[in-house]
């Protein structure tokens, strides 16, 4: 008899289990594969989140997908969507253009819709938006160009990928410039890749017989760069520039180089931010409906140890 009231007891138990299992909430994560180094980071952080919270707060089951390309994001919300009743996405989309109508769907079912970094083609999908400030990482980097060049000077410049924010940095590079004498002799996409960076680089350099400053745009192509610089033996770029704020390029800020002198931070621990952010809308009722922009002052020799984490894979 008592044998059959333990079996009872344990039988009511595991109905328990699966019905708090049942009304939990589930926030899906859906972010690039770590195809490079701040997307590496990216990962680092959302699994690091994802932990914290799943731990912290019982009721609320945080899911991280990874993809290596935007199709394969596309099917991963495809399954997640069909899988589970999604209270929360969390998205940092692969591509702008061909996430947009995914996440529309997944909005349409309820889920509240928080994007992160790279903005969708229509800003109303979105419930959050949690972003750096890409403007002001072109803004900032050409100012400095202008500042310790005169105003005069050669530039090539590498883009990223067809995304919102290349395009934002991009427009604040080249909005910073207007009005100078200094002039961009080429700019072409190398895909946040380092190798690819590298291979664009020697084209530069072998079609342009003067380049005084290098703009990569993002950090993984600067060291792509910054090789392509070195095998040339080329010595007359004054300046070679990036931005995200990799800990390889804030130590070079660090110990003074001369030719990175300056860096500006995109943490890829934004992703983070926006989690919390997400499950605090879910939990506590806390109104995050809106646009959460992260500044992106100059990294200098002065303050670059507030932005150097050695232990980061980014």
């Amino acid at each position: 008899m008592k044998s059959k009231w333990l079996s009872a007891v344990a039988l009511c138990a595991l109905v328990a289990a699966g019905a708090a299992q049942a009304q939990k909430k589930v926030v899906a994560v859906s972010i690039p594969a770590a195809t490079h180094g701040w997307t590496a980071g990216v990962v680092y952080h959302a699994q690091a989140a994802a932990k914290e919270v799943n731990k912290a707060f019982p009721g609320v089951e945080v899911v991280v997908k990874t993809s290596p390309s935007a199709s394969a994001q596309v099917s991963a919300l495809e399954d997640l969507s069909a899988s589970r009743s999604l209270a929360a996405l969390v998205i940092l989309p692969f591509s702008s253009e061909e996430l947009t109508g995914p996440v529309r769907s997944v909005k349409g079912k309820g889920a509240f819709v928080t994007v992160v970094d790279r903005g969708l083609t229509d800003p109303g999908v979105q419930d959050l938006y949690v972003a750096g400030d890409n403007i002001a990482v072109g803004r900032n980097t050409a100012k400095f160009l202008v500042d310790k060049m005169g105003g005069k000077g050669n530039l090539v410049v590498l883009r990223g990928i067809p995304t919102v924010i290349d395009d934002e940095r991009i427009k604040g590079f080249q909005d910073a410039l207007k009005g100078t004498e200094m002039k961009v002799l080429d700019i072409q996409y190398a895909n946040w890749n380092s190798d690819q960076a590298f291979k664009l680089m020697q084209d530069y350099l072998a079609k342009y017989p003067k380049i005084d400053a290098v703009w990569a745009n993002d950090d993984d192509m600067l060291l792509g760069v910054l090789e392509a610089i070195k095998q040339s033996g080329r010595k007359e770029i004054k300046y070679a520039l990036g931005g995200n704020g990799m800990k390889e390029i804030v130590k070079k800020v660090m110990d003074g180089d001369p030719v990175t002198p300056v860096e500006t931070p995109y943490p890829p621990s934004m992703i983070k931010t926006a989690i919390y952010m997400t499950v605090a809308n879910l939990t506590a009722q806390v109104p995050v409906r809106g646009a959460v922009k992260l500044d992106a002052p100059l990294i200098t020799r002065q303050n670059a140890k507030e932005y150097y984490f050695p232990d980061s894979p980014f």
